[in-house]
């Protein structure tokens, strides 16, 4: 029996034979041609057929595991629409007289360097796409069919690979799929987001060797570990976890349908995170009272240009019915640090997540920030739309935004445009806005709490980056602190407090964040049922 560790990228148990994936390796020769138009117009036929495969890959995607999750495939078709890239490939066939494949193997492994050199965590994980499009590329131009798992295999099985592509990991059976083992790759991955939206046990950065297909394996994500030919009283051990964590499961589903309140008759707002209409589903199949976060830059992420006041005003609206009266807030743009848009034009920065992002963009560009206002007040009539902004760390970006709000609201009276009574209220993600948290109550009507970035900002530590895992302590008692005198001032002003980032679904601190005083948590749709349990149990 061998016990390895990795990190744990989504929790759950499971045992079950490995099933190695793996990739058929694409050998690239150089060469010599004769006919550059024919080769160029050979990869332009490959380029489109990839295109192609991606655009059916989204829409799998969305069916499976959102809209949100599902985007990843639309940059991929985007990056093979890249000028650059494009013509790296075209000068190489025109000016070296090579083929096609050689061409873009270079091309993918020359852009693949230059991501994973830089500083940004979000770039480097580029490199990673880019040698995926390339390899698909390849694959084509070659014959080779795609790479996939036989759907024929009688028994679900656990895989194991040295890491696994988003495009390889939407594409398993997930009826055969126990949970995923990864050799690289990282906890914030686009792989291991796909694991977490399918509720699949997975760990990367876990040091196996390549002799493992075909044994048994507990796979263990709550710890972080697999454990390889486990012994008999082992695996007795990990069976009775397995059912008690089956029976917890059936416990939830009888939850459906209740309030969310504590023993002493304390209620709590429970509602959802979403990032696109498409996620208004599982908010509804979960039982959420309402959706705590609408992270509307996705669809400025899912876009080739600004979208226009009519194409967000139908999304807003869309949501906004489906919920029927329920709660619908909507965070405002927050484009910028690991999120960047190139038709936005925002220039390189040093720091990223502490330069133009958010909020300041809005302010700087009114004029992007009043199209949004405008769609989300013109669908505020048709539900209970509520309007927060993101990473304020000063008093007159609240009053200036409050200012534009007003402007907008003005144009649409004076347009004969209907709106509603919208809640205006703001994010607190910075340590500052939490020392000014007594005066900004002032101005808005609720506060929700983005634990990602109020961790990130207080600890001094970029959570993107992989190496800092073990410094990035959400529980840390500084946060905690804050997330405590951001409840306190929004009581003594009169208006709400809540959670929206991850921590809020953390259910070892739920009961702790019951007696702060919190009134709302918002969370991913899936964990919707488990908090509610530990609510219920709480005094």
């Amino acid at each position: 029996m061998i016990t390895i560790n990795g990190k744990a990228a989504f929790g759950g148990i499971v045992i079950g034979k490995i099933k190695e994936f793996s990739k058929e390796k694409n050998v690239v020769r150089r060469t010599k041609i004769t006919d550059v138009e024919a080769e160029y117009t050979r990869f332009e036929h490959a380029r489109e057929t990839a295109i192609t495969q991606l655009a059916s890959l989204y829409e799998k995607a969305v069916k499976e595991v959102g809209e949100t999750n599902a985007a990843i495939f639309e940059v991929h078709q985007m990056m093979l629409e890249d000028d650059d890239y494009l013509d790296s490939i075209k000068n190489m066939i025109e000016t070296q007289m090579v083929n096609a494949e050689f061409a873009v193997a270079t091309t993918g492994d020359n852009f693949a360097s230059i991501f994973s050199e830089m500083d940004d965590e979000y770039m480097k994980e580029r490199a990673a796409d880019v040698k995926d499009i390339s390899e698909r590329v390849i694959r084509i131009l070659s014959g080779i069919e795609e790479a996939s798992e036989d759907s024929e295999e009688e028994d679900p099985f656990i895989v194991v690979a040295d890491d696994l592509a988003p495009s390889e990991t939407i594409q398993l059976d997930r009826s055969k799929v126990l949970a995923f083992v990864t050799r690289k790759g990282s906890t914030n991955s686009h792989t291991a987001i796909l694991a977490r939206t399918m509720n699949i046990p997975a760990l990367v950065c876990t040091p196996l060797d390549n002799e493992v297909d075909g044994r048994i394996a507990v796979v263990d994500g709550n710890s972080g570990k697999i454990i390889l030919d486990p012994e008999e009283e082992t695996i007795v051990s990990y069976e009775k976890l397995l059912k008690e964590e089956r029976e917890r499961k059936e416990l939830l589903l009888r939850l459906k349908g209740q309030k969310t309140v504590t023993k002493s008759g304390k209620e709590i707002k429970l509602y959802a995170n979403i990032g696109g209409v498409k996620d208004v589903a599982a908010v509804l199949q979960n039982d959420a009272a309402g959706i705590g976060l609408f992270r509307s830059e996705f669809l400025y992420l899912q876009s080739d240009t600004y979208p226009t006041e009519n194409e967000q005003f139908n999304a807003y609206k869309t949501v906004a019915e489906m919920m029927a009266g329920k709660k619908v807030i909507i965070r405002t743009l927050d484009i910028g640090a690991d999120k960047q848009i190139d038709y936005f034009n925002l220039d390189k920065e040093e720091n990223p997540a502490l330069g133009y992002r958010a909020v300041r963009i809005c302010l700087d560009r009114p004029e992007i920030f009043k199209t949004q206002l405008r769609a989300l007040y013109r669908a505020s009539a048709y539900g209970n739309i509520a309007i927060m902004v993101p990473m304020i760390a000063s008093l007159w970006e609240v009053q200036k935004a409050k200012e534009l709000a007003e402007s907008v609201k003005e144009e649409l009276k004076t347009e004969g445009i209907a709106f509603g009574d919208v809640e205006f209220g703001i994010m607190i993600e910075t340590p500052a806005a939490v020392m000014l948290a007594d005066e900004l109550a002032k101005e808005v009507d609720f506060f929700s709490i983005g634990t990602n970035d109020l961790t990130q900002y207080t600890l001094a530590i970029d959570r993107q980056n992989a190496k800092l895992d073990m410094f990035y302590d959400a529980h840390h008692p500084a946060v905690l602190r804050m997330i405590q005198m951001v409840i306190d001032s929004a009581h003594k002003a009169g208006i709400w407090a809540g959670i929206c980032g991850e921590l809020g679904a953390d259910t070892t601190l739920t009961e702790t964040f019951v007696q702060m005083g919190i009134d709302e948590l918002s969370v991913s749709p899936a964990m919707v049922l488990p908090v509610r349990d530990k609510i219920l149990g709480v005094e």
